[in-house]
């Protein structure tokens, strides 16, 4: 594989590992507000070493020297437990003993912190490996299915190799997070407004470079960048649009729930300018796919 490094202005867990205590007692709902807070009040702690899953390729290059973004007011205390290397090592190594194998997408997840994705009141919860609800009845994927998802689409021709990639549906923006240390350019899009603001409020702390958020209907796709390496929906529908199916490169792959009440993982590989073949892959469980925009 030659992929080459990215650098971004700062590594994705350098906003990791705080040490507080936090009141699990009050339901949480997520909203835009979270991740600017999280991120304040973790800004003022060392960066710490990086540490890569074992046997796994280091994450991407990056340069520590810019400043953090300066502590405010706000202030939101988590258990150490909860968002220390070794919490997040250890997803890393569940995911790799459910069966991925991509070293440098089990890199990627243990490089991006979950726990700044969504609510304290769910930090306890962010590196179990389920799906938990980041509002507006939507969730943030369980770790499994996200690693799974991006393996799949970079077991292309390409020996991995993903210039452009488009994600439908942001949510809270943690897939985007580990498909920037993956691929050259990242677009996602979501649908509803509030989470698309949520998206960019938890991204920005992190300061990546190569993702461009859109607010808009995802089943359109964004045929005025395409085409795409690869495509990833993060929502089922009864079948993929032919719209994102035509915005793939020919050779590119499309990684998507298909499905109502029982979904099944699908890849669907475009072969040449009127071919694609689609293989079923397993069962998995996801939000509905919609059209229009709220």
């Amino acid at each position: 594989m030659t992929d080459k490094a990215k650098r971004f202005p700062l590594t994705l867990s350098s906003v990791v590992d705080q040490k507080s205590k936090t009141d699990h007692s009050k339901r949480s709902v997520a909203t835009p507000q979270t991740a600017t807070k999280n991120a304040a009040w973790e800004s003022s702690r060392p960066v710490p070493v990086p540490r890569t899953a074992s046997g796994a390729a280091p994450a991407p290059s990056v340069n520590r020297s810019m400043a953090r973004p300066a502590q405010t007011a706000s202030h939101v205390e988590r258990s150490d437990s909860m968002v220390s290397d070794g919490v997040r090592k250890a997803m890393v190594d569940r995911v790799a003993r459910q069966g991925v194998n991509d070293a440098r997408v089990l890199a990627a997840m243990e490089a991006v912190p979950r726990h700044m994705f969504m609510e304290p009141g769910l930090s306890s919860q962010a590196y179990i490996d389920a799906s938990l609800p980041i509002g507006h009845h939507q969730t943030i994927s369980q770790p499994y299915i996200v690693a799974r998802m991006i393996e799949i689409m970079r077991d292309n021709q390409q020996g991995g190799v993903l210039n452009r990639v488009l994600e439908i549906g942001t949510g809270c923006g943690y897939q985007a997070a580990v498909l920037s240390l993956v691929a050259k350019e990242v677009y996602s899009i979501e649908r509803i407004k509030p989470l698309h603001e949520l998206a960019r409020s938890n991204l920005r702390p992190l300061r990546i470079a190569n993702i461009r958020l859109h607010y808009g209907d995802g089943m359109l796709g964004l045929p005025q960048v395409a085409p795409f390496d690869g495509i990833i929906l993060a929502a089922a529908g009864l079948e993929v649009p032919q719209a994102l199916l035509d915005q793939l490169t020919i050779g590119g792959r499309l990684v998507a729930p298909v499905g109502s009440r029982h979904q099944v993982l699908q890849l669907i590989q475009r072969t040449s300018k009127f071919d694609w073949t689609s293989t079923t892959l397993e069962d998995c469980h996801f939000v509905p796919l919609r059209a229009g925009t709220v």
